[in-house]
């Protein structure tokens, strides 16, 4: 029997890989003093028709109703969930609040690259301050996230445009009702993905000119984008920025600036994506909780697709895979009589920390040390005739040394403990 489309099944190494990507976002956000949460796997259906997030995600919900005849949604997205919780719990946090979260997702679309019914998601939200500072904050902690997968300047771009911009743009091409000018916005987001004939006539239905946006695109100049390069350029970080205009997002909530991650060699797929929504728990919270808010999500399928995908960053990969797989040390049980002072060589060693296997039945010596090889250890412990002395055999090394069982504790606190 196989597994639904779009979902997928996380053997061991496909897990080792997971938490790769994972084990490196927590590591980032926590350096940037973010703090994590998490929500419901399932929310109430109310919740993402009033957060308006746009049709297209309205659409791809995996909904239903439970057996208390309530109408709910497996979560598409954690923004409406975040700022359920802020609207409940705002008082009580110093501002801005700095969280993130990393979680499941699902959305009822078409299977194709890059994209599954079920996916791991990076949230990272940062509310209450509406500065150029944070919106840089914001945009470094997106960069370093992924310079610390070893993506470099040369492999990905983020580019930053301004919805602000875009609804003055719209307002003085007549434009002035809110649900005609998200129409617009939602083809203008289309404008590199669909042919110019169908974008034209699309336009000239809401009374635009694709030559009119175009020229908007190439002119407008947003007044944060210099404060906004010159913080990125004091951490070093400009090279990983461009101002580019025909970025809008898809999701109605977006006020301010909004951007996107892009690989340099295929511009047409995000990677990741965020902006500004600082109406949306105004708006959920009938105006009870006003603060203002920015945020972005990075998912795993698109960003593990681009990390095989280039040589370094798979070798990087493969690396702290192999390594996260890897026990400490084998215990090889050489004389069988001795397995009762292996089997407390293994439950000390287990006790401080290390990870250890070893064979569960009589093997041969010889079997064993494959066993040990393949199980990635650094290090076998030989308990054989010689005990209370075992042999310490450095499997890399390849070096050889007497380890008297009184010093045994002291040998394995002194390993260092690999980085996650």
């Amino acid at each position: 029997m196989q597994s639904l489309p779009g979902f997928r099944d996380f053997f061991p190494s496909d897990c080792a890989r997971r938490n790769y990507i994972t084990g490196t976002w927590r590591r980032v956000a926590r350096s940037f003093g973010f703090a994590e949460y998490d929500g419901p796997t399932l929310e109430p259906l109310d919740l993402y028709r009033k957060k308006n997030s746009g049709g297209e995600i309205l659409g791809q919900l995996f909904s239903f109703t439970d057996r208390g005849e309530r109408e709910v949604a497996l979560r598409p997205e954690m923004t409406p969930t975040v700022a359920r919780m802020l609207i409940a719990k705002a008082r009580e946090y110093r501002k801005p609040i700095k969280w993130f979260s990393i979680a499941p997702f699902f959305r009822y679309e078409k299977q194709q690259s890059g994209r599954l019914r079920e996916f791991l998601q990076l949230n990272c939200d940062l509310v209450g301050d509406a500065s150029p500072a944070a919106d840089a904050e914001m945009l470094a902690l997106l960069i370093e996230t992924m310079r610390a997968f070893g993506l470099t300047a040369e492999d990905i771009v983020v580019r930053v445009s301004d919805r602000g911009a875009w609804m003055d743009f719209l307002a003085q091409q007549g434009v002035k009702d809110e649900a005609q000018a998200r129409e617009a916005l939602s083809v203008i987001d289309k404008l590199e993905r669909e042919p110019r004939e169908t974008l034209e006539k699309k336009l000239s239905a809401l009374g635009l000119t694709l030559s009119a946006v175009e020229e908007f695109i190439k002119s407008a100049r947003p007044a944060f984008f210099e404060k906004l390069s010159g913080n990125l350029e004091a951490r070093g970080l400009e090279d990983f920025c461009e101002l580019d205009l025909r970025i809008v997002r898809g999701l109605a909530y977006y006020t301010g600036l909004v951007f996107e991650v892009f690989d340099r060699r295929q511009s047409r797929r995000a990677l990741a994506g965020g902006g500004r929504f600082d109406r949306l728990l105004s708006d959920l919270s009938d105006g009870k909780v006003d603060l203002p808010a920015i945020g972005f999500g990075l998912g795993d399928v698109v960003l593990g697709d681009l990390l095989e995908d280039l040589p370094a960053t798979k070798a990087r990969m493969a690396a702290a895979i192999a390594a996260a797989q890897a026990v400490d040390i084998y215990v090889v049980v050489a004389d069988e009589s001795r397995r009762t002072e292996a089997l407390g060589v293994v439950q000390l060693l287990r006790a401080l920390g290390r990870s250890v296997d070893y064979p569960l039945g009589a093997d041969k010596v010889g079997r064993q040390f494959k066993d040990a090889d393949a199980s990635g250890a650094r290090y076998a412990l030989v308990v054989g005739a010689e005990w209370p002395a075992m042999k310490l055999k450095d499997l890399k090394a390849r070096t050889e040394s007497d380890l008297p069982q009184e010093s045994l504790a002291d040998w394995a606190g002194s390993l260092q403990t690999p980085a996650p």
